[in-house]
């Protein structure tokens, strides 16, 4: 059945979902990837383009941990006539993933008594939000799809889809990532999970909307932006420049960051995904990590940003180098594992150029030698 999204929104978070987004109930209960289920699930969605072009040319944009299907908001530039996505030729879908609080059923949606689930929500894992995504797609009657791509945690989904329904996937693009999620990553994630649960208000997850864990949500987010940025470009853009009052301008940045995240996310979706993405290995339950990789047999195109901190370039060479059918790029910026956010012109003649040439490698070519500098 198909809704406006908002309607099932809790109400602060309204304002950061446009009113083009739409809302699907999904048939039947959900089967998890850890046990149990979800009845009455929601997907909240948007679509570009004429759905003519659904049957040849379907795209699906998969978002990162905080994102939402507003891939105009969060990729400005990426969907545009002459574009990496045009809607003029390409039918273009991006859903909100489970777990989420921007209209998909998360713990911030009612559940089965009508209150929120809050704690109560299960963990889940990135194969059950594919697993949504399937569902959406059957509904929307889409069969395949000629291009997954997405950016983190997006990037963890494409490949997710290439591994798990090969037959409906022509080509993949995963950016920022890596085929499953380092000690790194599980390390940083779980001092931002700390920093959730030592809030008074934390409430081993069973707040009120009324007195959120605000300063440990706060403080997990100020965590991550650092990782999601680079030394080069904190010290480019701050430097040691003070403020006015006290401290220093990149203080006050993150904070800033931080009281804004609280208005428009909720801590225990932080935490569900955040636990998702410590789990996420594209080989588990499938093989030997390099064998699952060999497997993948699409067109890939494997992203890089050249300062990222958080999924270095050398995990995505590592990446490109046994996925058979991948080249690999790198993205120059400064700007740390935002980069796929901020460098979107450059990103997105990368993505043109792979679709345009067919999403065919260059024959024979080993995927380090086809870095290039966009």
């Amino acid at each position: 059945m198909k809704t406006t999204a908002l309607s099932a929104l809790p109400e602060r978070l309204r304002r950061y979902v446009a009113p083009e987004t739409q809302s699907l109930r999904l048939r039947d209960p959900l089967s998890l990837e850890y046990g149990g289920e979800l009845e009455n699930v929601r997907v909240a969605y948007r679509t570009w383009g004429d759905p003519a072009n659904a049957a040849q040319r379907s795209v699906l944009v998969c978002h990162a941990l905080t994102g939402s299907a507003d891939v105009d908001r969060w990729w400005p530039g990426l969907i545009g006539e002459g574009g990496a996505l045009d809607p003029r030729r390409d039918f273009i879908v991006c859903s909100n993933i489970l777990g989420s609080c921007y209209g998909t059923t998360g713990p911030a949606s009612p559940g089965p008594g009508g209150a929120p689930y809050r704690s109560a929500f299960p963990r889940i894992d990135v194969r059950d939000m594919v697993e949504v995504q399937r569902r959406l797609l059957d509904e929307l009657g889409i069969e395949r799809l000629a291009l997954v791509t997405g950016p983190s945690l997006g990037g963890m989904q494409a490949l997710e889809w290439a591994a798990s329904y090969p037959e409906r996937v022509a080509a993949v693009a995963p950016i920022g990532v890596g085929g499953r999620h380092s000690a790194w990553c599980i390390a940083g994630n779980e001092a931002q999970r700390a920093a959730i649960y030592a809030d008074p208000d934390w409430r081993d997850g069973d707040y009120s909307d009324e007195a959120p864990p605000a300063r440990g949500l706060a403080a997990a987010r100020m965590m991550a932006v650092v990782s999601y940025r680079s030394w080069q470009g904190f010290q480019q853009r701050f430097g040691r420049e003070p403020c006015e009052t006290h401290g220093y301008q990149v203080q006050s940045y993150l904070r800033h960051q931080g009281r804004k995240f609280v208005e428009r996310f909720d801590a225990n979706c932080y935490v569900r995904l955040t636990q998702a993405m410590n789990d996420f290995d594209v080989a588990r339950g499938r093989g030997t990590y390099f064998d699952v990789l060999e497997s993948i047999r699409q067109p890939a195109l494997v992203v890089s940003v050249s300062s990222d901190g958080l999924y270095p370039p050398d995990e995505q060479r590592l990446l490109a180098r046994h996925l058979p059918n991948a080249v690999h790029r790198t993205l120059d910026s400064a700007d740390g594992h935002d980069g796929f956010l901020i460098k979107t012109g450059p990103l997105g003649r990368l993505l043109r150029t792979f679709r345009d040439a067919g999403s065919d490698p260059v024959p024979g070519a080993a995927p380090e030698a086809l870095t290039a500098i966009a």
